[in-house]
């Protein structure tokens, strides 16, 4: 693997974030109905009290709400916490300059004046990946950003992104990706391996699968919305796994089915960053880290997934 870069080390020390995908969001997530802005509030302030100290956000997520709820969260909590937050590529924004302009707002709606961690959240339908890092470096010019990072780039873009910045000096800080237990493309396809290479943190989004891996939802109790339909299939095959995940958690103090997953991702060398819509998933997502299950376990559950893998493309 390649030596860790002073800037992008503080990535690398995380074991575990908090995704913030669910906050203000009401179409995928049902914000107002199933949680309500205590509920998050308290769901930050489990995670901070627990060692979680990374926080994911975006400027799509709610159209800005989960980025106002999370600066308001930061101005009322004495403790630390790193911000990580995303661009998202419409088709009108066509030039780089539209990315710091992007950082800027997303800046002034969190209240912060520099980032930890900018990312780019899709590849662009007319921006390459050269013309989007470029657009990055000036985020770093300009004291807007500690650093960067790419979100749903496949390898051949990462690389791309990552020459890009390294003429410039800067490290590609990290990549976030679609990974779980259920979605292992980035193992099958190279992209976590040369992340490791590289240098570059592989960051975990979904890692709970929208709720699939917590061992709630069945097919007689299938997840609400528009959940439901999406997952009928997978819900099929689930049983033996989140079995097994409960066997492995019953050999470390009784951890959850859902702490086994992402601990499993850890151990897989990931980021997993869970949402949380309430203190008590808050505080059951903190317990994914600070533990370690042995090679023999995670090659168990790697053989209990693996033919269910093909899920991640639909």
């Amino acid at each position: 693997m390649t030596e860790v870069s002073s800037e992008t080390r503080f990535l690398h020390a995380i074991q575990i974030g908090l995704g913030a995908w669910q906050w203000g969001d009401r179409v995928i997530w049902g914000y107002g109905q199933t949680h309500t802005e205590k509920d998050i509030r308290e769901a930050f302030d489990v995670s901070l009290n627990l060692g979680v100290r990374f926080v994911d956000t975006a400027e799509i997520y709610g159209s800005g709400v989960s980025e106002r709820f999370l600066g308001k969260f930061i101005k009322e909590t004495e403790q630390p916490v790193l911000v990580a937050t995303k661009f998202f590529p419409w088709p009108w924004r066509f030039s780089k300059g539209f990315i710091p302009r992007a950082l800027k707002g997303s800046l002034e709606r969190i209240g912060l004046e520099s980032m930890d961690l900018y990312q780019i959240h899709w590849p662009s339908l007319v921006m390459s990946p050269e013309t989007l890092m470029e657009g990055m470096v000036e985020c770093i010019k300009q004291g807007l950003t500690r650093t960067v990072g790419v979100s749903n780039f496949g390898q051949k873009r990462m690389l791309r992104a990552y020459s890009t910045l390294a003429q410039h000096g800067i490290p590609l800080a990290s990549n976030q990706v679609h990974y779980s237990l259920l979605s292992r493309e980035v193992e099958k396809n190279g992209t976590l391996a040369r992340c490791k290479e590289l240098g570059i943190r592989l960051i975990a989004y979904s890692p709970l699968e929208k709720g699939l891996l917590t061992g709630k939802y069945s097919v007689e109790n299938p997840p609400p919305g528009v959940r439901a339909s999406r997952y009928a299939e997978m819900l099929k095959k689930l049983p033996p796994v989140i079995r097994l995940m409960q066997e492995i958690g019953q050999n470390h103090d009784g951890k959850a089915a859902s702490q086994v997953a992402l601990n499993w991702l850890i151990c897989k060398g990931a980021l997993p960053i869970p949402g949380a819509k309430n203190p008590q998933q808050a505080e059951i997502n903190a317990g994914g880290a600070g533990w370690q299950m042995t090679e023999d376990e995670v090659a168990k559950l790697d053989e209990a997934t693996d033919t269910i893998r093909e899920y991640s493309k639909g």
